[in-house]
């Protein structure tokens, strides 16, 4: 009976959750799609937990899509995940991203509870934002990488896994 409501509920929150439109460079995850994409994989990933209120998040941004640019060929990927309150999309977060990182897509979690979503990838986040986890192409986190950090930093343990 439990499962049963639980997934009305889950039927329901989709339905009427807050829309979000993928072609202003968001699109809604929730834990379950997080779980997915990560199983899906064939590619180094690293996953940036973040938000628009996370200053250190906003100046490592530009660091992570130079990343990607530089090292997509060699099967890198970034999949970042904006942590901020799934309502405030259209009100907030669309209009941030367009303003000041117009090339940046992000996915958008629709989970109410943040731990909810960053459990899938690590059950003892300790809440410090930005957090990106480093996974192989097993889908093996290989870093916990929380705080801001320089393209250097990011290359050193990115890098090793390419080769």
């Amino acid at each position: 009976m439990r499962i049963k409501l639980v997934g009305l509920f889950c039927t329901l929150w989709f339905c009427f959750a807050p829309t979000v439109n993928a072609s202003e460079g968001l699109i809604p995850l929730d834990a379950v799609g997080l779980d997915s994409i990560i199983k899906e994989q064939n590619n180094i990933v690293l996953i940036n937990f973040w938000a628009t209120w996370c200053r250190p998040c906003l100046e490592e941004i530009p660091i992570l899509m130079k990343l990607e640019r530089e090292l997509k060929e060699s099967g890198f990927k970034l999949v970042p995940i904006s942590l901020d309150e799934p309502e405030s999309a259209d009100i907030l977060v669309n209009p941030f991203i367009q303003k000041w990182f117009p090339d940046f897509s992000s996915y958008l979690s629709v989970e109410r509870d943040m731990d909810r979503m960053v459990s899938v990838v690590d059950t003892a986040w300790n809440e410090i934002l930005p957090t990106s986890y480093l996974l192989n192409k097993n889908g093996t986190v290989v870093h916990r990488i929380q705080g801001s950090y320089s393209l250097e930093e990011f290359s050193t343990m990115i890098l090793p896994l390419i080769e």
